[in-house]
C-alpha cells in the first residue's frame, strides 16, 4: 500500500471515528451517521490499497 494512501485512509477512519463519537456525546445523529460514513469511506480505500499490492507481487 502506497504510505500516502495508507496516511490518507487511516486519517478518515480516525476522523471519522472522532465524529461518531462527538455526534453519540451531543446526541447528534447526523454527525454521528457522517462519523460512520467517513469510517467506511477510510475502510473502503484501504481496501482498494491493499487489493492493488496483491496484484503488484
Amino acid at each position: 500500500m502506497s504510505g500516502k494512501e495508507k496516511t490518507k485512509a487511516k486519517a478518515e477512519q480516525v476522523r471519522g471515528k472522532a465524529k461518531e463519537a462527538a455526534g453519540r456525546v451531543v446526541g447528534n445523529e447526523s454527525l454521528t451517521a457522517k462519523g460512520r460514513a467517513e469510517q467506511v469511506k477510510g475502510d473502503a480505500r484501504q481496501a482498494k490499497e491493499k487489493t492493488k499490492d496483491m496484484f503488484k507481487h
